[in-house]
Parts: structure tokens; sequence; C-alpha cells
């Protein structure tokens, strides 16, 4: 099963909210003991952190970054905000993140795919065409089925498509430039799906579960931020977490000590070199982070099955470039574009600009009425964030005028993800590779605490990363901080509310 989390496999979602109305506790003078710390303010983190906050521990959560959020950012940009990370709560039923908008009365809407298709000498294709594209697409987003022998995603649906087309419309198997530039647009989108550089990376066989009702509902206007508010009780001019909760930002944690034996605590040491101890630790910071990072994080050493998985498990990429414009040039309805090229069109492209083809797709964003976001994903995703503005703006501009004409106007503003640079996450979300069926298991030993002599757990892990079904999603890794807040709490409900 291919993990399916976009629109119409043509968006990607990054599976955690910049909020300017989040406030920071004050430092105590006094050292505390904890019950427990938190590394890392993502949505996992935060959940945990609240929850744990909300049963009356003493918890502390320590944020390398200057805002809780992680891999969710939601900036003011055009005429409203857009998201620089996640975009969308996945489904409904059994989510979280669905649950408590719901709770806190938050209007989330859901936004609907209406898809032009350009070709790359500008001229729109027929609705007949357009029709099989968007059917073609949607079934790139469907699992393979479980009788499907493990392997690369693309394969696979590359025969499948051409079963589907032979089916429904064989006239479309003589058209050669159609055939070629379908089957880029889809790799591409899976790409920007998955975060890979070819849909081949992506296996068939995984364990990712899709939650039933629109998969792709918005925070819109009010930004995905609202989500850490609400954790925080912070929305709507709530109070507050109990003063027991204590949060510390830009504070970098390199040194995680944990005992083996009963009786001694976690000693956390950051890089500005205060140290602070506690019973136990929760660490969700990326799995790119984790691979970069985990021999020198933790001592002792984690154990080799740990780090297998993290080896094991892929981290993929996904990147945007926003743009706002005092005018817009299409429909106020179309939402998705994918860009369909010409072979003869991809050929005259300068070396140093072919990157500009592997931008799959643009979408309209939910949060601002004048703002575009084009996707990318894997090593172009790379290469992007180490182009400047001023080049990054001249070639998207360039593209957008060869496919949608002369009429396209410069954009009044641009910014562009660092997911991957950042040295905070080191990618956006992972997802399950053509290796995934030779090591099955490796989410579920991501996601073990490790335990003292006593059996007490004393390491605990949370992060989309462990989520065995639910990863590279936001409600996944909340699913994930609530567990592991349920762990220390000999709770086992889903809420971010304690059991009373």
């Amino acid at each position: 099963m291919l993990c399916k989390i976009g629109i119409l496999g043509l968006l990607a979602l990054f599976c955690l909210a910049e909020s300017a109305g989040i406030r920071q506790r004050r430092d105590s003078s006094a050292v505390q003991q904890y019950d427990t710390i938190v590394v890392g303010l993502g949505a996992a983190g935060t959940a945990a952190y609240s929850k744990l906050a909300r049963a009356g521990r003493r918890v502390l959560g320590l944020e390398a970054a200057d805002r809780v959020g992680g891999r969710v950012k939601t900036i003011p940009f055009g005429d409203g905000i857009v998201e620089f990370g996640a975009e969308w709560i996945h489904g409904r039923n059994n989510s979280p993140s669905y649950e408590l908008a719901v709770a806190n009365q938050v209007p989330v809407k859901n936004q609907e795919v209406t898809l032009q298709v350009f070709w790359s000498d500008g001229a729109e294709m027929n609705a007949s065409m357009t029709h099989v594209v968007t059917e073609l697409m949607y079934m790139c987003t469907k699992d393979a089925p479980d009788d499907v022998p493990p392997q690369p995603a693309g394969d696979y649906f590359k025969a499948h498509c051409l079963e589907m087309i032979k089916s429904k419309k064989p006239e479309l198997l003589q058209d050669e430039a159609f055939m070629e530039a379908l089957f880029r647009s889809m790799d591409l989108n899976i790409g920007s799906l998955e975060g890979v550089s070819s849909w081949n990376e992506v296996g068939t066989t995984s364990d990712y579960e899709d939650l039933d009702e629109y998969l792709y509902t918005s925070w819109h206007k009010y930004g995905y931020k609202t989500l850490f508010e609400i954790l925080l009780n912070e929305y709507n001019n709530g109070q507050g977490l109990p003063k027991t909760a204590e949060i510390k930002l830009n504070k970098e944690v390199v040194k995680i000590v944990w005992p083996s034996e009963a009786g001694s605590n976690v000693v956390v040491k950051c890089k500005d070199g205060s140290e602070y101890t506690a019973k136990n630790v929760i660490v969700t910071v990326s799995l790119g982070v984790m691979k970069e990072r985990h021999t020198t994080l933790f001592e002792p050493a984690l154990p080799e099955e740990k780090v297998a998985a993290i080896n094991n498990i892929e981290m993929g990429i996904i990147g945007k470039v926003i743009l706002a414009f005092d005018k817009m040039w299409l429909p106020a309805d179309t939402t998705v574009v994918p860009f369909f090229w010409k072979a003869e069109d991809l050929a005259k492209v300068p070396a140093d600009e072919a990157w500009v083809t592997r931008i799959g797709s643009a979408s309209r964003s939910m949060g601002a009425d004048n703002v575009w976001v084009l996707w990318t994903s894997g090593n172009t995703t790379k290469h992007v964030e180490t182009l400047s503005d001023e080049t990054v703006k001249k070639h998207v501009v360039s593209l957008l005028r060869r496919f949608f004409g002369s009429a396209v106007p410069e954009p009044s503003q641009l910014i562009k993800t660092n997911w991957f640079t950042n040295p905070l996450t080191r990618g956006t979300y992972s997802f399950d590779g053509v290796s995934f069926a030779a090591h099955p298991t490796s989410r579920h030993v991501l996601g073990a605490p490790l335990a003292d002599t006593s059996g007490a757990p004393r390491l605990l892990f949370a992060g989309e990363a462990t989520n065995v079904n639910h990863f590279s999603t936001v409600h996944g890794a909340v699913e994930t901080g609530i567990r592991e807040a349920n762990r220390l709490l000999g709770d086992d409900s889903n809420s971010i509310e304690p059991k009373h």
C-alpha cells in the first residue's frame, strides 16, 4: 500500500505551526526536577507536553527554534496567510487534529479540486483528456492491492495506468506526446506527494492507512498555527496550561544521558551549556535529525535495532515556491494545475534551468486569495534551496508565462521553503521506500521506549516517523505524542485531556 496524502496525487503535505500568540513561560532561577522533558515542540512534542501538563505533571518542553510548531509554520503572506509547512488535515474520522478544530469551533474548510492542464506551448488540454488525467492522477492516490508483490510504485502505477487507458480510451495509447507527458507528470506529482526524486523510490508495500472523509481539509485563514494554540490552551483567549508546565525556546539539545539503572535521572544538555534533569524524556525530533545526529545525541548510544530502524525508514523532502500576485490570471475556481511538457520544449531548456521542468504542479492557497504555490520534491528541492530568491523568481515567472501566456504579472512577493537545509528538520516527512517489505517493523522499533533495569521507560520516542499507520501527517504526529504521554500516565484515551 502506498502512502496517500495529497490532492489527486498532485499536492503534498508536510507532515507540524508557527504562532505569534504562543507564549513562552519565564525561566525560573531555581533548579527544578521535572517529571518529564519533551525534546522538540512540533506536533508530536506539543501534544505530549499538553497532555502531561493537563495531568498536572511537571513537564519541560525544550525547543531549539524560536517558535513552537516544528514542520508546521503559518506565516503572513500576500493578502492572508500561507503554510510554509503542513497544509491540510488529512481525513476527519478519528483525527485528533480535526476533532480539536471542531471542539474549539474553528470553521475548517474542504479544499475542492478543479483541475486545469496546460501544455508547455501554452495550449490548454481539452476537457476529454483533462478528465482522463484527473482520473489517472486520482488512481495514483490509491493503495496498491495487498496481493501486489512488493515493487517500485512507478512500475506498478505505469502498468496499471496503461491497462486503465486501454480499457477506457485506447486511442490515447497512440498519442506518444500525451503518454510521455502523462507519465512524466505522474512521476513528478507522486514525487511531490512522497518527497522523492522518482516515483520508483517509493514501494507499493506499506502499512499507511488513510482516515475517512475529506483528505484535504484546510485551516484556511486561521492557519495551522491554530492547532498549537489549542494544544497550549491559548486559542480564543485561553488561559494556558497549568504552571507545572514550562516551555523554553532557543534551547537546542545536544546530549541526552539516559540511565540503564533504576534510581538515576535522565540528564538533558543544551548547546548553550544549560542542563536539565527529569525522570524520563520524550524525544520528538524529526527522522532527518535522528539520522544525522543519533551517534552524538544519545549517551549511551542507542541499541543496534533502534539505529537500524532509523536507517531503514526513508526521509522525504518537499519544497514550495510561494508567490503572491497583485492580479490573478486563472479562473477563481481553478485550484490545481499540473505542468505537461512537450518533448521538443524540454529539449530546448538549458541544463542550468532544468530544475524548473521538475516542478510538478501549482496549487491555489486556501489562506490567501492572491497566492499560488509551486511544488518540488527530492533532489530538485535540495537544489532550489541553494538558489537565491531572485534566481528562483526569474525562472518560475518564465515557467508560468510559458504555460499561461505573457499576461502573467511579476509576483509581488516570493518565499521558498528550506526544510532540507534547516538543521532542525533535514527533510519534511518519512515515507515507505522499496525496501519497506524487508524491514516492516522499523516504525514499531523506532517508537519503542528504552527502559531501565526496573522496566520503567526512561527514553521515549514520538513523531510522525514512529506512527505505523499515519506517518507523514500532522494527525499522525499528534497521535504519537498522545501515545507517549499515555504511556507515562497509564492512560489509554486518544484525547489530550487525561482521564480523571
